[in-house]
């Protein structure tokens, strides 16, 4: 499990984290402050994987508090305004929440932080079947192992996850389907279709084969596909 601490001078904002990260399982939320303060002087003693930080606050900001810091942990930034974006992925955050968030956004930001943990732990490379993602679906959120993910199917707002024995919908909140799943294991072949490499069975000139579904394959991906399996 990820552990975290929140960092923001409104506690109505706290609790709508507090409660974002009970409800979805995957975070063990370790403490919240109000005072940037206070949060320096708990990173600096403790080991923390990732902070949920504000920007606007007063006496130090978010920015200026992450800069301070000596070992950065992985970061996601919470606002109400757009104008921090492009500075606050210049620090390497993994994420940038506008509030009012939704708990569908937040879960697409943990999924970023969950494939980067992933992939800093090798276990993709090891070929480790229990990584999984949380989707949610209309009122139901599901546990999906990142294995049985066959591919990503995008049709105007929402991504159909395609599994050995179902289907999933998912209203996106997100800015690209490849937020749901890690880079890693996942490659674009075409503007609507994310596939999972282990699943692909044949390929063909302008489509390839996944279980009994046939995926097209853009013109514009079919290079990089090849270039990224290897052929000639």
């Amino acid at each position: 499990m990820i552990s975290c601490i929140a960092i923001d001078d409104e506690p109505m904002a706290l609790e709508v984290i507090e409660r974002y990260c009970q409800k979805s399982g995957l975070i063990d939320l370790k403490a919240s402050f109000r005072e940037p303060i206070k949060a320096i002087e708990y990173l600096n003693r403790e080991h923390i994987d990732l902070v949920f930080l504000d920007i606007n606050m007063p006496d130090v900001n978010g920015i200026q508090l992450l800069r301070t810091l000596a070992t950065k942990p992985m970061v996601i930034f919470t606002t109400a305004y757009s104008n921090y974006a492009v500075e606050s992925y210049d620090l390497n955050a993994i994420d940038y929440l506008l509030k009012p968030i939704t708990f569908e956004r937040f879960l697409a930001a943990i999924n970023k932080v969950l494939s980067l943990k992933t992939l800093k732990n090798g276990s993709t490379a090891k070929g480790d079947d229990d990584a999984s993602i949380f989707v949610k679906s209309g009122p139901q959120t599901y546990q999906v192992k990142l294995s049985d993910i066959l591919y990503l199917e995008k049709d105007g707002n929402y991504i159909t996850i395609c599994l050995k024995d179902k289907n999933i919908l998912v209203r996106e909140n997100m800015g690209d389907i490849f937020d749901l799943v890690p880079a890693a294991d996942f490659i674009r072949v075409h503007k609507s279709y994310v596939v999972a490499i282990r699943h692909i069975t044949m390929i063909e000139a302008h489509q390839l084969i996944i279980g009994q579904a046939k995926i097209p394959i853009g013109s514009t991906y079919r290079e990089g596909l090849k270039s990224r399996l290897g052929i000639a």
